[in-house]
């Protein structure tokens, strides 16, 4: 899917409520190939039904690689990530975790003090936030170059796409052949505009056939989303999810 115009299936488009019935305000609900689907303001997608946290591109040790080269970034970008997830997979009693690609950044990812953060978070998973948790790597581009995660993570790694339910979930956009496609890759975000003011959000993309979720990582760029027909922009801010009205 790219992001600059929609994909022309006959699929059915998404639609949308104004808050999920049983989540936080917080979250916005949409139904997608016959399915309800929570996007979450942390930047994830809950799939009730099947018990499944969504996330995409989390890039661990991103910022580790680049001060390997030298760079002025900041620290402790790989831990507030992992508590983000264990939030999320406790409040919500997810059964499975799935990362739609790019899991760790580079080979220079791979440090000593990401590794352990990595192992402390998910023998925390296991003893304490959400014990029996699955989790689920489709491999994306980054993780043809940094490898896979550790074995002791007990991570499955599959490749795209990976078929669940009517889903077909990969990290590229396009990588299906039928199925509604769920994505990465792309890191989106929208610009809101106010005359002369605009501010740039991440944000979720459904056009017919296709998704994009917004870079879960907090060290990432963006690609800029324009509008299309059928396609439907869901913007992250103020610590909600907010639908962008159709022009």
């Amino acid at each position: 899917m790219s992001l600059a115009s929609s994909s022309s299936s006959s699929a059915r488009s998404p639609s949308h409520s104004s808050a999920p019935s049983s989540a936080s305000s917080s979250a916005r609900q949409v139904e997608v190939a016959g399915e309800t689907l929570w996007l979450l303001p942390e930047r994830a997608v809950w799939w009730p039904a099947a018990s499944i946290l969504l996330v995409a591109d989390v890039h661990f040790g991103k910022a580790a690689a680049y001060r390997a080269l030298g760079q002025p970034v900041p620290a402790g970008t790989t831990r507030d990530n992992l508590a983000r997830l264990s939030d999320l997979a406790a409040r919500y009693s997810a059964r499975e975790l799935v990362f739609l690609g790019d899991f760790l950044h580079a080979r220079a990812s791979r440090t000593p003090a990401v590794l352990a953060a990595l192992a402390d978070w998910r023998a925390g998973l296991h003893a304490v936030v959400q014990p029996g948790l699955r989790c689920t790597l489709v491999r994306g581009n980054h993780d043809a170059r940094a490898g896979d995660p550790p074995p002791s993570l007990d991570i499955a790694v599959v490749s795209e796409p990976w078929r669940r339910g009517p889903f077909a979930l990969c990290h590229l956009p396009g990588a299906a052949n039928g199925g509604y496609e769920l994505a990465g890759h792309l890191h989106p975000a929208y610009t809101l505009r106010a005359g002369s003011d605009s501010v740039r959000l991440p944000c979720f993309v459904f056009d017919a056939d296709a998704g994009i979720l917004p870079a879960f990582g907090a060290f990432t760029g963006h690609a800029p989303v324009r509008r299309a027909p059928q396609r439907r922009v869901y913007v992250i801010g103020d610590g909600r999810v907010w639908a962008v009205p159709a022009r």
